[in-house]
């Protein structure tokens, strides 16, 4: 018997909550760059030097790309609801970096032919106007750097979830959760910088207890125990098994006899590429490039000028060359693999599984893609060896936060 149910009447808006700030500091360097652009062409028509106007149609090939992030991420937001999407819009920004990559990856051959180029036949430079515009070019791009860096903040750690009475909180290991057992403040630790994972018992301002009054015991979601005996350490008491993974248990702690228990829940830690927007990436990137080129400029023009290396300058735009070249390709490979809907994130396809058949069942197929910046959709198949409905495994699976999607179809035995 196939029991089967989908998300219905749920949100196909899998953008960023930072989309439209993105967007706004997109457009302000994109005014930044064509002001940029218009003082420097009009400046090298007005004053003859052919080396401005070289480096405003520089300029215009990266506002050029930063319009086309802006545009796409404005398409993106007032399309999010257009029902011919099927999933949304959450993947122009990947289309759009993409596309990015590609004009990236045009510069890189272009400058590289240039440099090749000038290697045969050199030409003579003009080391007074080309120094001052690599300096204000490269300010130009730090500038806009900082205008588009951020928004991109991940906050690792278990969640505790106390039992009744207690706060709850959200902490890295090494912050400390605290109980009160037997009317004692204590203070419990998974501790695992660099070392495997223990449990620590901290008593702040009351004597440690005997090792041998205190233990720990956890309880799985599949009812699977462990327990754990202490020993006497340097101002705590620490469990002397380790601890498996996942930490996803109820801690009950004992000392003296009295009991307490808190409920760690392994954290959904995002893949990088699961949360990371490709446009914004698309949009730092021209400017870091074209940022690193200008110190290559610098440093080459600097070297010639004083030890007349007159071939550091194209050595100079080979190298920068392959650095525009290697970053484009790590966009290229990164877009690709979301635009063709490849697996985002193995290890989250790998506890989903671990999640389903944890009871018995079995997973039959699993689907897995990326739908928007920290959006993910999931189709499942599950042999049910329990009869439980659909509706069961929606509910299991929702502490998949990334999940923004989800299919399931049951096939009851």
């Amino acid at each position: 018997m196939l029991d089967r149910t989908a998300s219905v009447g749920h949100s196909h808006v899998f953008l960023r909550a930072d989309h439209a700030r993105n967007e706004r500091r997109t457009w302000w360097v994109i005014w930044l760059c064509t002001a940029m652009m218009t003082l420097e062409i009009a400046g090298g028509l007005r004053f003859g030097s052919i080396a401005l106007v070289a480096d405003g149609l520089h300029m215009s090939t990266h506002a050029g790309a930063l319009l086309l992030a802006a545009l796409a991420y404005r398409y993106a937001r007032r399309h999010s609801n257009d029902l011919r999407f099927s999933f949304g819009t959450g993947k122009f920004g990947d289309l759009a970096g993409f596309t990015s990559a590609i004009i990236l990856a045009m510069i890189a051959l272009l400058i590289g032919y240039e440099a090749v180029e000038r290697f045969f036949a050199p030409v003579r430079i003009d080391f007074s106007a080309a120094l001052p515009i690599a300096g204000l070019g490269l300010i130009v791009n730090v500038v806009s750097a900082l205008i588009l860096a951020g928004g991109d903040d991940h906050h690792h750690g278990h969640r505790l979830d106390h039992g009744p009475g207690h706060a709850h909180d959200d902490h890295p290991h090494e912050a400390g959760h605290h109980l009160s057992i037997g009317g004692t403040a204590v203070r419990l630790d998974i501790f695992e910088d660099g070392v495997p994972a223990r449990f620590r018992l901290g008593f702040d301002g009351v004597a440690l207890p005997p090792a041998a009054a205190a233990f720990i015991e956890t309880v799985r979601p599949d009812g699977t125990r462990q327990f754990f005996s202490m020993a006497t350490r340097r101002g705590h008491l620490e469990s002397q098994q380790e601890i498996p993974e996942p930490h996803e248990f109820t801690a009950i702690v004992t000392i003296n006899g009295s009991t307490a228990s808190a409920s760690f829940v392994e954290p959904e830690h995002a893949h990088e590429t699961t949360a990371r927007d490709n446009n914004m990436r698309a949009a730092v990137i021209h400017v870091a490039t074209d940022a690193a080129v200008s110190i290559l400029v610098i440093v080459g023009l600097l070297l010639a000028r004083a030890f007349g290396w007159l071939w550091m300058d194209p050595a100079v735009g080979v190298v920068g060359a392959f650095v525009i070249a290697n970053w484009a390709f790590g966009l290229i490979r990164d877009t690709g693999a979301i635009l063709l809907d490849m697996t985002p994130d193995q290890r989250l396809a790998q506890r989903l599984r671990e999640t389903i058949e944890a009871d018995g069942d079995e997973l039959t197929d699993l689907h897995l893609w990326r739908l928007g910046p920290g959006h993910l959709g999931a189709i499942l198949s599950i042999q049910s060896k329990t009869g439980q409905s659909a509706g069961h495994y929606h509910q299991k699976l929702t502490r998949f936060k990334s999940l923004s999607h989800l299919t399931v179809e049951v096939h009851l035995q």
